[in-house]
């Protein structure tokens, strides 16, 4: 069983915050080699602030993150990426007056192996749809095809760990449906997912477990199943 080994990613006591005050208060949470762990909540209640300290864009006040057996609490961006924590930010945030394929590349801009254009065409299996645009500005595509670069550029990066943030995010229903199984997809082929997701029911449809999140702190954590039913979950969160 997972839980039998020691996480990929093991978080305690996480205190992170803005100058107004703390956001996150003592978060912990565990994340197993090959599992696909959705994390949701309330818009505020600090999800990407938690990806943000995680791949080291914000900087945690107390606590400590703990990636493949090395704490890395506080590390660099760039040191996470490279030790294989990656980072799809909320709103793709792509370089837009660049092709598509520029910026799948730029995903890979610590790597110095000679297996990127293999991983293109791979990134390009996932998402069929990007391969007869990849000289296209990717400021031209669509809200969905976007994400598709902005996951595929991530996966560049060759990560142990891939944390999503909110990729349903002004995307068509269809659209969303596409993006998520190619996300478990990408899980059944070997990398480890976080996912942060406004929909809760998608969330915890493509999860194997999944954590609560309520005004930064951790209320309930479990197998995204009993997550589903569980009543206060549905009532908050499923309006049911």
């Amino acid at each position: 069983m997972a839980e039998d080994r020691e996480p990929l990613l093991r978080v305690r006591g996480l205190t992170a915050g803005f100058g107004a005050g703390p956001v996150l208060f003592g978060v912990d949470l565990d994340l197993h080699a090959g599992e696909l762990v959705a994390l949701i909540g309330a818009n505020g209640a600090g999800k990407s602030t938690l990806l943000g300290v995680l791949s080291g864009l914000l900087p945690a006040t107390s606590g400590s993150v703990v990636f493949d057996g090395r704490n890395v609490t506080n590390w660099r961006p760039e040191r996470l990426v490279g030790a294989g924590l990656v980072h799809v930010p909320q709103g793709r945030r792509l370089f837009a007056s660049l092709s598509v394929e520029r910026n799948l590349r730029l995903g890979a801009y610590r790597r110095r192996d000679r297996e990127v254009e293999a991983d293109l065409g791979r990134v390009i299996g996932y998402f069929p749809a990007l391969a007869d645009k990849l000289r296209r500005d990717a400021g031209t595509l669509s809200g969905g095809e976007q994400q598709m670069v902005a996951i595929g550029r991530g996966l560049m990066a060759r990560p142990r760990l891939l944390m999503i943030d909110e990729p349903s995010l002004g995307l068509a229903p269809n659209v969303v449906e596409r993006v998520i199984d190619v996300a478990q997809t990408i899980n059944r082929d070997g990398t480890s997912i976080l996912l942060v997701e406004q929909d809760v029911l998608v969330a915890l449809e493509a999860a194997d477990r999944g954590y609560v999140l309520e005004n930064g702190r951790v209320i309930l954590g479990g197998r995204a199943d009993d997550l589903a039913r569980n009543p206060d979950v549905r009532r908050a969160y499923l309006g049911v």
